[in-house]
């Protein structure tokens, strides 16, 4: 007779949500398969060692758990690593944040400059089809991201982001990294999605975009260079074809 409580309910939904987060980070970095391999090794390894108590194929099963894991943590260093800054982030959406959000939500209303500059910006660049990619930081920090640039370090101005992504000019084929409301870098390199279910009719930029936003909380605002339409990825989600309205609904959205 199993003594089942209220721990073990606690426990069960514990181990499912942990399941769920490390499903959707495989799914978002393009691991899912490894992620399917390693529920059915594990599904076998307690099959053979718990349930009909295999002695010797247990035992190497229980070898190559041991190796496994740390075999796992280097093969997956980067997306262990995404998940530890992911948990650190969350210290900055804390009970006050949420308690004065009336205060924050009053202070912001209106249009924001810096929106309206990088908005202006890419309608300019959409109309030329000079192609663009900049990125905007939230809670999880870019700096290593800043550091493959050029530091700029600037105000937000849209003259100097058309400037930048000037076809003739040196940084246009990297990213421009935007944080806490400064141009930081530019010609910054970012990690590239190698999701298979992207159209093939989107470039390397699309591609960027969404594999920063894969990685990070940050936002990814592309001009394509070919038809001059503008997207904005997500979450590793891309929107594609954005008016001038949408894009700034959309960043206004997320932003404030």
């Amino acid at each position: 007779m199993f003594d089942f409580g209220i721990k073990d309910i606690i426990d069960i939904l514990c181990v499912a949500s942990l399941l769920y987060y490390v499903y959707k980070l495989m799914k978002d970095s393009g691991s899912l398969n490894v992620f399917y391999g390693i529920l059915v090794f594990i599904a076998t390894w307690i099959l053979v060692s718990q349930i009909l108590e295999m002695r010797i194929l247990g035992s190497i099963f229980d070898k190559l758990v041991s190796v496994g894991v740390l075999a796992l943590i280097i093969l997956f260093q980067e997306d262990i690593r995404r998940f530890f800054l992911t948990l650190g982030s969350q210290r900055k959406i804390t009970f006050w944040t949420r308690l004065f959000s009336k205060k924050n939500k009053t202070s912001i209303q209106g249009e924001n400059p810096a929106i309206m500059k990088i908005v202006w910006a890419c309608e300019q660049m959409s109309k030329g089809k000079v192609g663009a990619l900049i990125i905007i930081e939230r809670t999880m920090s870019l700096s290593d991201i800043i550091k493959s640039g050029e530091r700029i370090d600037a105000i937000i101005s849209t003259s100097l982001i058309l400037n930048i992504f000037f076809k003739n000019s040196p940084l246009h084929d990297g990213a421009l990294v935007i944080s806490h409301d400064r141009l930081m870098a530019a010609g910054c390199i970012l990690p590239v999605s190698h999701d298979n279910n992207i159209p093939k009719e989107l470039g390397l930029r699309h591609r960027a975009a969404l594999g920063i936003t894969q990685q990070s909380d940050a936002i990814a605002i592309v001009v394509s260079e070919e038809t001059g339409s503008i997207s904005m990825a997500r979450k590793g989600t891309l929107r594609l074809r954005l008016s001038n309205d949408e894009l700034e609904s959309a960043l206004s959205a997320v932003l404030s």
